[in-house]
């Protein structure tokens, strides 16, 4: 496998599994708990577990893993191409970036454009397509666009500048909601009159539900997202399990995480069970992140939200609550009706979903490109599109 390493040490745990039919714990092994990260990508750990794989499959399964950070690793360490043929990877859509509407984009841009406005962003969204611009070429045309690795710089730039309205774009999925949700709640602890957040906060549960409603769906198992169920826990997964008779493991970002769970999933699946198992268990506690929770609970409430190339997902996001919404950009600056079709051409929906992979667009390699991508999965470091386009694109 790719650029696998030697560990040092190797050690055992215990995970444990949440049974449909009870809802009840029992202990599992979990074989790997380790001290340093490259002791997660061992070719010496790895090996075994894919002869496990290949031992344990006898028919053909679908798997998605739903965050794109998951998806980087399976196509950096080409563990795609080291499974048995009878495992099929298809990819969801967990990448934050890529699942931003283009309506969000476009009000990001109408408010950077602005004079007297400093608009704050994580640095993947700069170079996401709006319908006709993104926010770098904002930024060269001279708005005051600035990256930022937490909301709370955009809070001190806020501070620093009293006389500018400074917005802080926040998107992303549970993982950032908290920071976010803390943000406007210090913002307005403070009673500072000049910040305001545009929100794009998406949840990843109604997401798996609406793909498996779909009569076009081919998924038998989940990957959960190990970040999201350190922040949330896993309830609504079991919920998910139970009503669909699906598996769903709760897992890491490294290859012998993904592999594990891969494992896991294929054991399930021959087995004839549905349960929700947790391989990241050096993470992820059952009940979640509950200060997180709380915050996120205080400052947002759950809503309808649109979802890029797929269209809207009931009870799928979060938008801040009323008494906090001074902080709103999109009503500060009245940007609440525009709507944006997506470019047809561009199939990132059906990426997205678990129905296409990249190499089946026509635009991948040629007229979409990081430098000059078509859609958002090709620009985001989460992207699938990107993922494809570093690891797997034909050189000749």
């Amino acid at each position: 496998m790719r650029g696998l390493t030697r560990p040092s040490i190797n050690c055992v745990t215990n995970s444990w599994i949440i049974c449909i039919q009870t809802t009840r714990l029992r202990a599992s092994s979990s074989r790997f708990l380790m001290k340093y990260i490259d002791e997660y990508r061992d070719a010496a750990l790895a090996r075994p577990l894919i002869a496990e794989i290949a031992k344990r499959v006898t028919r053909p399964w679908v798997l998605m893993e739903i965050c794109g950070g998951q998806t980087h690793t399976l196509m950096r360490y080409g563990i795609d191409e080291v499974l048995p043929s009878q495992v099929e990877l298809v990819h969801g859509p967990g990448c934050p970036v890529c699942v931003t509407p283009l309506e969000v984009i476009d009000k990001a841009l109408a408010i950077a454009s602005l004079p007297n406005v400093t608009l704050v962003s994580y640095g993947d969204m700069l170079r996401v397509p709006g319908s006709h611009s993104d926010l770098f070429h904002v930024k060269a045309g001279g708005g005051d666009v600035r990256v930022a690795y937490s909301p709370m710089e955009a809070l001190k730039i806020a501070r620093a500048n009293p006389g500018r309205k400074v917005v802080f774009l926040g998107i992303g999925f549970e993982t950032t909601a908290p920071a976010n949700a803390m943000t406007v709640w210090q913002a307005a602890r403070e009673g500072l009159k000049n910040f305001s957040m545009l929100t794009s906060q998406v949840l990843v549960p109604p997401a798996i539900r609406m793909l498996l409603k779909s009569p076009r769906h081919r998924v038998q198992g989940f990957i959960a997202p190990g970040h999201v169920c350190t922040v949330m826990g896993v309830e609504e997964y079991v919920d998910l399990s139970r009503d669909f008779h699906v598996p769903i493991v709760v897992g890491g970002f490294e290859p012998v995480d993904l592999l594990e769970a891969i494992s896991m999933l294929v054991s399930q699946l021959e087995e004839g069970r549905s349960e929700v198992e947790n391989q990241y268990a050096r993470s992820v506690a059952r009940e979640g992140n509950r200060p997180a929770q709380e915050i996120m609970a205080k400052v947002f409430e759950v809503c309808d939200r649109k979802w890029r190339g797929i269209g809207s997902i009931p009870r799928s996001g979060l938008k801040l609550r009323e008494e906090y919404a001074a902080y709103d950009a999109e009503k500060v600056f009245d940007v609440s009706a525009q709507t944006t079709d997506e470019p047809p051409e561009c199939i990132s929906a059906l990426v997205l979903q678990g129905l296409k992979k990249p190499p089946d667009c026509p635009a991948f390699g040629k007229r979409c490109t990081p430098a000059s991508p078509l859609g958002a999965p090709m620009v985001s470091s989460e992207g699938a599109c990107a993922a494809y386009y570093q690891y797997r694109r034909p050189t000749s």
